[in-house]
């Protein structure tokens, strides 16, 4: 949406509504766009962020599996020698 900023300033808090609702508020003066209109991210208390990084480091382990020294046996015998 596209308004010059004399008729925004009539409308100022339904343009706030629209942008925090996610629709594109241009401003503009003399026919040319000049500022947009985009709502403020939030920052996220101390708790959120903490549960957050917790729940992206559990997704991110490895998955339990063999262990990598003991992988590769199966290509040698009982005495250490390749098969």
């Amino acid at each position: 949406m596209r308004i010059s900023v004399t008729d925004a300033k009539a409308q100022l808090t339904e343009l706030v509504r629209r942008a925090e609702a996610g629709d594109d508020v241009v401003l503009t003066r003399h026919g040319h766009p000049a500022v947009r209109l985009v709502p403020v991210k939030r920052k996220l208390d101390r708790e959120t962020r903490k549960a957050l990084l917790e729940a992206l480091q559990a997704s991110t382990r490895p998955a339990p599996g063999p262990s990598a020294a003991r992988s590769q046996d199966f290509l040698y015998d009982e005495d250490g020698l390749p098969r």
